[in-house]
């Protein structure tokens, strides 16, 4: 428990901290790790539908070197 906070002169000294305040930070963090690894290897994974094709991307514009002509090699 905290320390009742003590006048010096006119001003006042702020009690300790207590252990939450200080730890927090840790408690926080820890948690937050525990959890993300649980999630991360405990849930399963999202499955593909099959049943849906994909949708076709178009393939690229240029598939060459633009500075290139097919055929020219020579550079």
């Amino acid at each position: 428990m905290a320390k009742a906070p003590t006048v010096i002169g006119v001003l006042t000294a702020p009690p300790a901290p207590t252990w939450w305040k200080v730890n927090r930070h840790k408690a926080f963090g820890i948690t937050g790790l525990l959890i993300g690894y649980l999630r991360g290897s405990h849930l399963p994974r999202p499955r593909r539908r099959i049943g849906r094709p994909r949708p076709q991307r178009p393939g690229p514009r240029y598939p060459h070197r633009p500075d290139r002509l097919p055929g020219d090699w020579s550079r």
